[in-house]
């Protein structure tokens, strides 16, 4: 099948995914609201084969060092699938399947593969990767783009992790678990129990993002959007918390938003 775009439909909900820039999901209608921000960059896009920022672009890789490209210079950030045209394998009204193959930079063959879900109170996303050969390690997450006013309303958000990773002058964590701090935040959370992050825009529309992950990073230094990021592990969580991809087992991840209106 061919890359275009795709529009998946179920009651008033409208999810638009683009596969051929970096299989994300480029649109979110709920009847009058666009809950993602617009624009080649937003969206939400997959972060695979890795979330966050690699410190200095490198990782152990069993015993050897790899480099990724600075493209965040002094780091490497987001993985590499969201710079890629993914293939569509298959679509229906609510659901659409894609899949990418990991190439250069990535030293390791392997397949990454995304189903979106619309029902018409959720979207589901769920990820995984697996290998065409040796062992590796990989993260999965997801990167939301939300507006922060729908409506006229601004957004809040509603949230009880268990721990803030401490964050470094490099903008990563230094190991440390500290006490959540107040935002504006472009940082991670520990949220043992899964992710579960209600976001609100008074007046207008209650989304929940859930995972049954216990990682989610929030980003909300920007006057335009709200970034809620569920996934795998921490930032340079290829180097401090890595989650192997064998050849028996794959590496899966999902999460769900779901919502109502106000």
């Amino acid at each position: 099948m061919d890359n275009d775009d795709i529009t998946l439909t179920a009651g008033e909900a409208e999810a638009r995914v683009s596969p051929a820039n970096g299989g994300r999901v480029s649109g979110l209608r709920i009847g009058d609201l666009e809950l993602l921000r617009q624009g080649h960059r937003y969206g939400c896009f997959p972060m695979v084969p890795w979330c966050g920022r690699v410190r200095d672009g490198r990782f152990l890789d069993g015993a050897t060092v790899r480099q990724m490209p600075l493209n965040a210079p002094p780091h490497a950030i987001h993985g590499t699938a969201r710079d890629g045209a993914w293939r569509t394998a298959r679509t229906s009204a609510g659901e659409a399947v894609l899949t990418y193959d990991l190439t250069d930079p990535w030293p390791h063959p392997g397949r990454v593969t995304q189903i979106v879900a619309l029902a018409e109170d959720s979207l589901t996303l769920t990820m995984s990767v697996e290998t065409y050969g040796d062992s590796f390690p990989a993260q999965i997450g997801w990167h939301p783009w939300f507006h922060r006013n729908l409506g006229g309303a601004d957004v809040t958000l509603d949230f009880e992790p268990a721990w803030q990773e401490e964050r470094g002058p490099d903008h990563l964590p230094t190991g440390n678990r500290v006490a959540p701090k107040p935002g504006p935040w472009d940082d991670c959370f520990g949220m043992p129990g899964g992710v579960d992050v209600t976001l609100t825009w008074p007046g207008q529309l209650e989304l929940k993002v859930t995972s049954r992950e216990e990682w989610v990073v929030v980003y909300d230094e920007q006057a335009e959007a709200v970034c809620v990021e569920p996934q795998t592990g921490p930032p340079d969580g290829l180097n401090t918390l890595p989650r192997l991809v064998t050849p028996l087992e794959p590496l899966e991840a999902t999460t769900v938003w779901s919502w109502r209106r106000l």
